[in-house]
């Protein structure tokens, strides 16, 4: 059959793909093949077999290379949300490639099968609408990603991570907080067994290589930026407001960079840190934030250095900085506040694991830890004397995921029946490592209810005392 394009050539595959934008796969598939197909675009996979084979002509093979093997890239499909206000959102993590757990052991970086699939790739972006059929679902964009090769090195980092842990036989520990921009994400279906892992006879269950939401987030913003329906990176140098250098993250891993901006500041207070680095010292509230931001950043050429989260690496990996006040005993003041619940996500998303609260707390979170001088009372409390005391980057263990997943059932449950009051949410005073309560300005400070309405802003915490149990296993450890 005659392709429409040259398979031996990405350029040629590009321009084909374009056809895709703005249609569906049923106005671009003869009846007659939509008849006598066997894909049906059964499970989240299907998609991008049904294009591959329906519109590329491209036969589905049991090669486990990329799917355009003579020009050395694969295709992925992947869904974007159109919010209330008609923006275009990320709709899930990219999943890559999975994780064969008795062979990735034997396999570096630049041999493994996620490199070979992955380092270019043809992203088919699609309008995902609940209920509707896959062959109606309607292409929005088409682009070719080469991973960049500063990415390239934070992902290595990030695979060698991965694959040391199933190594020491901790498949089973996997999280997809464990890195930066790759993650062992959970894949498969509901009530699937568990699999053999190579150095341990504890089962573990089915992973992917996957790129993080963030990630994706931060491509989805190129591609809009560009006005264009169909983009491609692969000639240009794509703009970096980093706060490391490629130079540097061939040298060493990106977390290791960071900690060790840190480390001439320990045991400083925030007076003799801003005297160090000339600052004028704060007098707001967020003054440690602020100088915990400037360090990270410190000796960069980022321009934002006061906010780091908004820094290209933050951006991509989703890293959360959060800055943790203590008493001279050790007991974390305050508890940890995330973003404000958005009940209409809640309300949307049925899955757990695609859910926003299980992208947060299954993020990489990096803890700078400021304490009060030995033999200060409570009474003495001044932000201005803290002094540094450790700073760390920590992954929420799995147990403690399995009761974020009640928290969240718990909070979704009620926003279901629109119960949304504190009442009916978890409170500090349970003891459940996290709760709810407001976060708005006021009472006046309401957000949309999709059952309809408006409704009070309430906000996901750590409790004080479960940020004190990790800062102390932290430092056993």
């Amino acid at each position: 059959m005659e392709l429409g394009y040259d398979k031996t050539s990405i350029p040629s595959i590009f321009a084909y793909s374009q056809k895709l934008i703005g249609h569906s796969l049923r106005e671009l598939v003869s009846e007659e093949e939509q008849v006598s197909t066997n894909l049906q675009g059964q499970g989240k996979g299907g998609l991008g077999q049904m294009i591959e084979e329906l519109f590329f002509h491209y036969p589905i093979n049991s090669d486990p290379g990329p799917d355009f093997r003579e020009a050395g890239m694969d295709l992925k499909a992947t869904g974007l949300k159109k919010l209330m206000s008609g923006e275009l959102q990320i709709k899930e993590r990219l999943v890559c490639d999975m994780i064969d757990y008795e062979k990735v052991v034997d396999e570096s970086f630049e041999t493994s099968l996620f490199y070979m699939k992955c380092h270019i790739m043809l992203l088919i972006f699609y309008l995902y609408e609940k209920g509707v059929s896959k062959w109606d679902l309607r292409y929005i964009f088409t682009v070719i990603w080469k991973l960049p090769e500063k990415d390239l090195l934070i992902i290595k980092h990030d695979f060698e991570t991965i694959v040391e842990k199933i190594r020491h036989g901790e498949a089973h520990l996997l999280s997809e907080g464990d890195t930066v921009y790759l993650a062992a994400c959970r894949k498969g279906q509901k009530g699937e067994k568990d699999r053999k892992q190579p150095y341990s006879d504890t089962l573990a269950p089915r992973r992917a290589f996957s790129l993080k939401p963030a990630y994706m987030r931060t491509v989805l913003e190129y591609v809009k930026a560009q006005g264009k329906s169909a983009v491609s990176n692969m000639e240009m140098e794509l703009p970096s407001e980093g706060i490391v250098t490629t130079d540097q993250l061939r040298e060493h891993s990106f977390e290791d960079i960071i900690i060790e901006r840190f480390r001439p500041f320990f045991g400083h207070s925030y007076l003799e840190i801003c005297d160090t680095l000339g600052l004028v010292p704060s007098k707001s509230k967020s003054r440690l934030a602020i100088i915990a931001n400037v360090i990270a950043a410190h000796g960069s050429q980022y321009r934002q250095q006061n906010n780091v989260e908004n820094s290209e690496e933050f951006k991509k990996s989703g890293i959360r900085l959060k800055t943790i006040t203590s008493f001279s005993n050790g007991r974390v003041k305050e508890d940890t506040s995330f973003e404000n619940i958005d009940y209409e996500e809640i309300f949307d998303e049925e899955e757990w694991l695609d859910s926003r609260l299980y992208e947060i707390f299954t993020s990489r979170f990096l803890f700078v830890q400021f304490q009060q001088p030995e033999g200060e009372t409570q009474k003495d409390f001044d932000l201005n004397k803290l002094k540094l005391k450790r700073v760390f980057f920590w992954t929420m263990p799995p147990e403690d995921i399995e009761t974020a997943k009640a928290y969240w059932q718990n909070i979704r449950q009620h926003v279901l029946k629109n119960e949304i009051e504190p009442k009916y949410f978890w409170n500090k005073a349970m003891h459940r490592k996290f709760h709810v309560r407001p976060k708005g300005r006021n009472a006046a400070d309401l957000v949309i209810n999709p059952n309809g309405g408006k409704v009070r802003k309430y906000c996901y915490w750590f409790n004080a005392e479960y940020v004190t149990n990790l800062i102390d296993n932290y430092s056993r450890h």
